[in-house]
């Protein structure tokens, strides 16, 4: 929201993407941060959809943000400019660390397998099939990032200075996820 990827974004990207939506927060933010652009918020639990619907009617951009029940991309078509995405990404040895507030979050949304890379790596798989050309992927990764660069390391990744610091948000270009290898 405070213009992180602007420089990113061309003046055709109107098909956003908000993947693991959770609370809807982040698809939100970019609707009020971009009023031009159209947002997919997607998410596989039923129940966080029904808190997202809540956060996007209370902001009054139901008529910006579609909220979509599904597994990941699998129920998607389309193909979108930016994608958001704040998948679970904590690894093993830190699901077993975390504090006590994070124990009321669904495992679902957490948990990233050995380390924290699982949904990631099939994400990178999926989602240049469902990018736009210059289309870009704005993806947290929280406090895993040496996680991120053991399992990518050859991955061209913009880190994002974030209110979290310079390492929990990172920015990848579909031409960078075409290139990862299998």
């Amino acid at each position: 929201a405070e213009g992180a990827f602007d420089s990113w974004l061309s003046e055709s990207s109107h098909a956003f993407l908000d993947l693991c939506t959770g609370n809807g927060s982040l698809a939100v933010l970019c609707a009020m941060a971009y009023p031009d652009i159209k947002v997919t918020a997607v998410d596989i639990s039923k129940d966080a959809l029904a808190v997202a619907q809540i956060n996007v009617e209370m902001h009054q951009l139901t008529d910006r943000i579609q909220l979509l029940e599904s597994d990941s991309l699998k129920s998607l078509t389309q193909k979108f400019d930016c994608i958001i995405c704040n998948p679970p990404y904590v690894c093993q040895a830190s699901m077993v660390a975390l504090p006590q507030e994070f124990q009321a979050e669904p495992l679902l949304a957490l948990a990233g397998g050995e380390d924290g890379m699982d949904f990631v790596r099939q994400l990178f798989k999926d989602l240049p099939l469902r990018m736009n050309p210059e289309a870009i992927l704005i993806l947290e990764i929280g406090n895993e990032r040496v996680h991120f660069e053991n399992a990518f390391p050859s991955l061209e990744a913009v880190w994002l200075e974030t209110s979290a610091g310079e390492d929990q948000v990172l920015l990848l270009t579909r031409e960078a996820l075409l290139n990862v290898p299998s």
